[in-house]
């Protein structure tokens, strides 16, 4: 009987642990139905102007036990959406997006940061117009629970970070339209 305790014991013990250290990341496809991203900027000081963009895709792997992470997200910068359609297109040329020799953007994660059991922020490489500079997008929230309806973990978040749009070669009128520009982010991911 004692035998059979301590292997109960030793089997329950080893069950615990495993699943510990063997937690395999999970990844997570972007939901684009769910997923935003958008932008604001001073428009001569008169007001803020926002748009977004309506064709987002990539994956959020995630490790909760190791709190490691990445993020690889691309916009279509062809979906821009700024309530105007003359002005979807004015948007899409040589001084702004460039969108005939630069019709995608990209964020690709180095580093994501926890803040005890949630990412807080995350470090990556932001690419627009040919141009790659260093960004970390702070996350104001962040959910990870199974979907209601999809009856599968699902994530999402909503992060933001501000660039200098002259830093992307997309900086004309600046400093009357506002050179910062701010992104917003509202992503959720489905896990695969």
């Amino acid at each position: 009987m004692k035998s059979l305790t301590q292997l109960t014991l030793a089997s329950a013990l080893i069950a615990s642990l495993s699943g510990t250290a063997f937690a395999a990341p999970e990844t997570f496809v972007i939901d684009s139905t769910h997923t935003m991203p958008r932008f604001s900027y001073s428009h001569f000081g008169y007001s803020t102007q926002l748009s977004r963009f309506d064709k987002t895709t990539g994956t959020i792997v995630l490790d909760k036990e190791a709190k490691t992470g990445s993020v690889d997200v691309t916009i279509d910068m062809k979906s821009v959406d700024t309530g105007y359609p003359l002005f979807n297109g004015h948007i899409q040329g040589a001084d702004f997006f460039d969108t005939e020799n630069y019709p995608t953007a990209t964020f690709k994660s180095t580093k994501v940061n926890f803040d005890g059991d949630k990412p807080s922020t995350v470090e990556g490489n932001l690419t627009i117009k040919g141009v790659t500079k260093p960004v970390t997008l702070k996350l104001s929230s962040f959910q990870m629970m199974p979907h209601p309806m999809l009856k599968k973990d699902a994530i999402g978040a909503n992060a933001s970070t501000t660039v200098k749009r002259t830093d992307f070669n997309a900086g004309k009128y600046a400093p009357y339209v506002g050179d910062d520009v701010t992104i917003d982010i509202a992503v959720e991911a489905i896990n695969q």
